[in-house]
């Protein structure tokens, strides 16, 4: 019987490990709507590169209200990233961007990138985007 127990737990242990990298990662679809294409541009407020997504926020000013709102944006993973000519260091606080994606389906405000324009440059890149249509 002892035997039989400890043979559960460990099954039971190993299938709630091995759902975590599943609950972790999501499909585009369910947080994004590629219907609802966004544009924003703003100012770096924070970075996250970090695996499984990066993640960028901005300052933007609301064109009704004229507040300032800050947005979260979505991209690849880092490796993705480096693929398209991204470094750690391209991105920095500060940095005026202009991003186009596609925002999040509950209406906060978050998307998904598609490109990034560095406004200094003018150059593009490629968010590494999960929808998957990116440069």
């Amino acid at each position: 019987m002892r035997r039989n127990t400890l043979a559960t737990l460990t099954l039971g242990l190993g299938l709630l490990i091995g759902a975590v990298p599943l609950v972790a990662h999501h499909a585009f679809s369910a947080e994004f709507d590629s219907e609802k294409p966004v544009e924003k541009r703003g100012y770096v407020t924070k970075v996250e590169w970090t695996n499984p997504h990066v993640w960028f926020y901005i300052n933007v000013k609301d064109e009704e209200t004229g507040k300032i709102v800050n947005w979260g944006f979505e991209m690849g993973p880092p490796h993705g990233l480096q693929g398209r000519g991204w470094t750690r260091e391209l991105m920095k606080i500060g940095d005026e961007v202009i991003v186009t994606g596609s925002r999040a389906k509950n209406g906060t405000n978050r998307g998904n990138a598609r490109s990034v324009v560095m406004a200094n440059t003018g150059k593009a890149y490629g968010a590494a985007s999960s929808e998957g249509n990116d440069n």
